[in-house]
């Protein structure tokens, strides 16, 4: 087995960075072929809940002072002034790294391990406003840094790739696409629908919309068509969880809350927060649809995990979307609310037998997904380790 290192986001601060490497970390185990083992490395400070979901040997876990978050200034510092992060790399050393899996975080470009840079997205610059000129610069610092330090380029979209040959020429031939697939937990069925929604005080029908509440994430939008709705006499309430907080737009809920208030859809538009996943999987379950009216994805997690759930999916026409879901979405412009109540309209007038795959159908569709996912990921992380990283087929 190669030991592959990778550190885990705050769950706090990036819920969908999180949850993509809980996810994966359960796929590889569940559908690996025994090549890969991860071995997470993280801060002594993380919690023991943001551990529990890989506890069960999913992944192997070492806590390391010199993985706190306190230290990652004086870390990167080092790995630019010195080209090599020194003390992850003797950590990695006493623990048998093979393969280090590098995400928001450079090791230098003297780095002493065969290392893959997994960049969720390139929104930053597709979307710069929505980046304060800080924020903006060390992205786009640590995106050339990982880059230019020729490492391998991991990818989930072909939408991802086409802005990264764009926006950075020099990783041309370093690029794989790996799409991932939704290895859901044993909490994705625990808890009754009906309960959860009784229990967040929902109708018996309701739309679901369940992403962090960040500015791209476009919530304004179905707050705009929800009022349209009611203009037309169509009765429809959208729950929405999530994280509260854009770190990069402070003031955002409180005016999402405003708009709401002014436009009188308090009962029709309804703030749930950060609830327990388990609850995300029953309002899933038991929803008439996903909703995702995003304007920027790099691959959607709850896109993904609807899809393996057989949930119905109202998305942003976006080009992501329809390269990971196809013809199984109803789309609408993520810049007109009257193409969103349309959407939701429609999705709402449908039966449930109309909208839904048989649970078999759904069930065999994902462990196909699965598997395909699991694979490249193995078969990339092999190459790397075997030097085979340059000028590959995707």
């Amino acid at each position: 087995m190669i030991r592959t290192a990778f550190t885990l986001p705050d769950r706090h601060r990036s819920t969908g960075g999180y949850q993509y490497f809980i996810n994966l970390f359960r796929a590889l185990h569940k559908y690996g072929g025994g090549k890969v083992r991860p071995v997470v490395f993280v801060g002594e400070e993380v919690d023991a809940a943001a551990l529990a979901p890989i506890e069960d040997g999913a992944a192997e876990i070492v806590r390391s002072a010199d993985f706190s978050a306190s230290k990652t200034a004086s870390r990167l510092a080092n790995a630019l002034l010195s080209g090599s992060d020194r003390k992850a790399a003797g950590v990695y050393r006493q623990h048998a790294i093979e393969v280090v899996f590098e995400s928001a975080r450079y090791h230098g470009w003297r780095f002493p391990f065969p290392t893959i840079a997994w960049l969720p997205d390139f929104q930053h610059r597709c979307l710069p406003g929505m980046f304060s000129r800080r924020a903006w610069l060390q992205r786009e610092i640590g995106y050339r840094a990982q880059i230019a330090s020729a490492r391998m380029v991991m990818l989930s979209s072909e939408s991802s790739r086409a802005d990264c040959e764009r926006f950075y020429g020099g990783s041309r031939g370093r690029i794989r696409v790996v799409p991932f697939a939704a290895e859901l937990p044993p909490e994705a069925r625990l808890t009754g629908a009906e309960d959860s929604a009784i229990k967040y005080r929902l109708p018996v029908e309701y739309i679901y919309l369940p992403n962090q509440f960040w500015e791209h994430k476009n919530h304004r939008l179905i707050i705009e068509a929800l009022k349209v709705l009611q203009r037309r006499g169509v009765d429809v309430t959208v729950a929405a969880s999530g994280a509260l907080a854009d770190y990069r737009h402070p003031g955002l809920l409180r005016q999402l809350e405003a708009r709401v208030g002014e436009l009188g859809l308090q009962e029709r538009f309804r703030f749930l927060g950060l609830i327990p996943r388990a609850d995300v999987y029953a309002l899933m379950r038991g929803a008439a649809a996903i909703v995702n009216p995003s304007v920027f994805e790099g691959w959607s997690t709850p896109v993904e995990e609807a899809r393996a759930l057989g949930v119905p999916l109202l998305l942003s026409d976006i080009p992501v979307h329809r390269e990971q879901a196809g013809g199984k979405a109803m789309y609408f412009d993520p810049h007109s609310a009257d193409s969103a109540a349309d959407a939701i309209s429609a999705m709402i007038g449908k039966s449930r037998t109309e909208q839904r795959e048989p649970p078999s159908a759904v069930a065999e569709q994902n462990q196909a997904r699965l598997a395909a996912y699991v694979s490249q990921v193995e078969r990339l992380i092999e190459d790397v380790a075997a030097g085979r990283g340059k000028d590959f087929v995707s």
